[in-house]
């Protein structure tokens, strides 16, 4: 990659290596979002780099959606997106965030020069700004840039991940689905002539309490990691509640399934979890697009240790939480109950069901997800009274480990036995494990029928256009088989 020097003369200009004058975007929001001093933020960012784990990464990076609030309540949230592009080479990063301060119609991405950060300046690659501004929804107006947060709180990130590479800066007005196409198909061509990374700048929810907001929030990413642009599209008129950077995100994702890639949740947490205000909260949001790799449950499994490891602790957590005691740190955990995978736990009692809960979101390790499941699955399972202590001992536990879901475009994929069903029409949704057609003898069509009524919808409901199906599978098994 051809590096450009640049000698900072003013705060407004420099001169390139050409000797051509250059415009320097100032750093609008430094201070405010984040440390003005350079020392200070060099260390502020570093240390969210540091804490975030290492993502698996499966295939070639395409790009990663980020919040873009003030760094004391995202920062570490953003850490995550950003550790999975360290140590990845790109030609030039496409920044994707909304306009909150200024209404206009279409596109608009900053021409030439560079966006000033304490910790040094980030070029504008103008060839690649000239050739998307030939579209028709595309414009060159730096004025739409003035003040905008959502991409500049990403800028120390980027420079102290990769230094003064090259950036695309784009903001959204108001666009059509057909002009997001064209944008997509540019950015998919483009990323054959160069390796790109694209940041989707986008907050979640917007103060609400703090339970309401997890639930909205929750509800937004199952879309993000189904990779449903266009559920997301239709509901737009929520995005007021699902995401201030919705469109950025339909389009980092329509731009995912172009590449035929998948998304991996990394980090979800909101203002509520580093704050004492609880009734008006924030959601963030960090996500990894990578080039997919086929998941196949054989190439993720569990040995019979670690099965029985994850049944203990779903029974350990019962016993203690049931009683009022504190529920015991699992530590020295290894191996692949660390993966960050979705799973429901079932409680059985007597061969019948007496709770059943699980979490769809993959964004905390498998371990995690089966203690805070089991307590779910015994207390708040609205179809059965709670579970109590006296009766813990007549429970069987079984726990399904999912794989990530994928839509559905013909229901001759559907495998009864195999595979687990979603169904989402509008703001309802319902879903049914894999094991349940065959514990009640159904076949494909009472199977889609039974997912239809789970939601609240009409038994044919997934016969409508505007119906969205997604199978997942998933590795099943219960205190009797890891005996």
């Amino acid at each position: 990659m051809r590096k450009v020097l640049f000698l900072l003369l003013s705060a407004s200009v420099v001169f390139s290596s050409t000797g051509l004058c250059q415009k320097v975007k100032k750093a609008d929001v430094a201070g405010s979002f984040y440390p003005r001093d350079s020392k200070e933020l060099d260390q502020t960012v570093s240390s969210f780099l540091e804490a975030a784990p290492k993502a698996p990464v499966s295939g070639e990076i395409l790009g990663i959606i980020s919040p873009h609030a003030g760094y004391i309540f995202s920062g570490s949230v953003a850490g995550y997106g950003f550790k999975a592009l360290k140590n990845e080479d790109f030609d030039v990063i496409v920044l994707l965030g909304p306009s909150h301060k200024y209404l206009f119609s279409g596109v608009s991405i900053y021409p030439s020069g560079s966006f000033q950060t304490p910790l040094g300046n980030l070029p504008v690659d103008g060839d690649i700004a000239k050739k998307l501004s030939l579209l028709e929804c595309v414009s060159l107006e730096e004025k739409y840039f003035s003040g905008e947060h959502s991409l500049e709180v990403q800028l120390p990130f980027l420079f102290k991940t990769f230094g003064p590479i090259k950036i695309v800066p784009i903001v959204f007005g108001d666009i059509t689905y057909d002009q997001m196409g064209e944008l997509v198909s540019a950015l998919v061509k483009l990323s054959k002539e160069k390796k790109i990374a694209i940041i989707a700048s986008s907050d979640l929810s917007h103060f609400h309490k703090y339970n309401d907001a997890k639930k909205i929030d929750v509800d937004t990413i199952e879309l993000i990691g189904a990779q449903d642009a266009q559920t997301l599209w239709r509901q737009r008129s929520y995005a007021g509640g699902r995401a201030c950077g919705l469109v950025p995100i339909v389009t980092l994702l329509r731009y995912v399934n172009a590449k035929g890639g998948e998304i991996k949740i990394l980090k979800y947490a909101n203002s509520g979890d580093v704050s004492s205000e609880k009734n008006k909260v924030v959601g963030y949001l960090s996500a990894l697009a990578c080039a997919k790799m086929e998941d196949n449950m054989d190439e993720y499994s569990l040995s019979d240790n670690e099965k029985q490891i994850l049944i203990n602790i779903a029974r350990t957590t019962l016993q203690a939480h049931l009683r009022g005691k504190k529920i015991p740190k699992f530590e020295s955990i290894t191996g692949n109950i660390t993966q960050k995978r979705g799973a429901f736990v079932t409680l059985n009692k007597d061969g019948q069901l007496r709770g059943c809960i699980g979490r769809i979101v993959a964004d905390i390790p498998l371990y995690e997800v089966i203690s805070k499941q089991a307590i779910d699955a015994a207390l708040n399972d609205s179809r059965f009274p709670r579970v109590t202590f006296e009766e813990l001992e007549d429970i069987e536990i079984e726990i399904s480990v999912l794989t990530p879901f994928t839509k559905v475009k013909d229901i001759e994929e559907i495998k009864v036995g195999k595979h687990g069903l979603m169904i989402r029409k509008g703001f309802s949704s319902g879903l049914l494990l894999p094991q349940v057609p065959i514990e009640w003898g159904w076949e494909r069509e009472a199977f889609l029928e039974h997912t239809c009524q789970k939601a609240g919808l009409p038994p044919t409901a997934y016969k409508s256009s505007d119906a969205d199906l997604y199978k997942f599978s998933a590795i099943v098994f219960g205190e009797n088989d890891s005996e």
